[in-house]
């Protein structure tokens, strides 16, 4: 099991953990607003066990079915997240509109809000470790957890110095507004997370910074006296995998087994700085050269 695949069941067990401290701040307090940081819990411990799934199938090679891999699978799991909080954030809307009605106040809220304290932490520790790792492993998967993680982290925060307000003040409504604010926050948080994974399912082309990095390998490893011009190049993402494609344009007397070595010499160029890189290079002769694209190094 790589690192990566363990970082996904640590996921789960350390959501478990987070929610267990959760329900009993919750159960402990009677806080709508407590109540709320559990429910989003809920929500981490069900997208873990998504990641985990999506990570398996991305990780399953290509088949006839699916001859371009199945890495795509980790943006369903993202998705699958931002859906589950918008259904979580509609919930405590509504319990939150049941508060703002009748508010109360809270039960043995000293220990409640110290429970939800060590909960936030726990969680701040294990978004930063997931977001650092998903960037490190380009798994769209454990990054968008790490950072669902982390809005969970400020919100937990904010409810933390609300509840302590309201108990110091007897504002008692302040918790189911509190409520309504997280609300509104993983609602926010939910988008994001469905904006950019439904960038990846829509085959969007890697950063600029990247693809200046790209056409830099391409001009310097295709240099000399072979190679004329690159252009057209595309790119994209799925999951950890950038997918690169591109004509290179090289004077007609070539042979193809000339042309063959200095393809792979690209290839190997771009795979060395881009390990999951998937190169396809359409050669062409000099006379199909449109002057615009790449200028190799020579």
């Amino acid at each position: 099991m790589d690192r990566v695949m363990r970082l996904a069941l640590g996921s789960v067990i350390v959501g478990l953990g987070v929610l267990a401290l959760k329900l009993v701040a919750w159960r402990v307090t009677g806080s709508v607003a407590l109540m709320s940081d559990a429910l989003e819990s809920v929500v981490n411990v069900a997208t873990a066990l998504a990641v985990i799934v999506a990570l398996r199938v991305a990780r399953r090679p290509a088949d006839a079915n699916h001859p371009f891999g199945h890495h795509k699978a980790e943006f369903f799991s993202a998705v699958l997240e931002g859906v589950l909080i918008v259904l979580a954030a509609v919930f405590i809307l509504r319990e939150a509109w049941d508060g703002l009605a009748s508010p109360r106040a809270l039960d043995a809220p000293g220990l409640g809000l110290a429970v939800n304290a060590v909960a936030g932490l726990i969680n701040a520790v294990w978004a930063w470790l997931l977001i650092r790792e998903g960037r490190r492993h380009r798994s769209p998967a454990l990054a968008a957890d790490g950072r669902h993680l982390m809005t969970d982290v400020v919100s937990s925060v904010g409810v933390l110095g609300g509840v302590a307000l309201a108990v110091a003040t007897g504002w008692w409504v302040l918790d189911p507004a509190l409520a309504v604010l997280v609300a509104l926050n993983i609602l926010w948080s939910g988008w994001s997370v469905i904006r950019g994974s439904l960038s990846g399912l829509m085959d969007e082309a890697v950063s600029d910074g990247e693809l200046a990095r790209i056409r830099r390998i391409i001009a310097e490893s295709a240099g000399g006296e072979t190679a004329l011009e690159a252009h057209d190049l595309r790119t994209r993402h799925a999951g950890p995998v950038t997918f690169i494609e591109f004509h290179l344009v090289v004077p007609g007397a070539t042979t193809v087994e000339d042309a063959h070595t200095l393809c792979d010499r690209i290839e190997a160029a771009l795979m060395d700085a881009l390990p999951d890189a998937r190169v396809t290079i359409h050669v062409e002769p000099e006379h199909k050269a449109k002057h615009s694209g790449i200028v190799v190094l020579s």
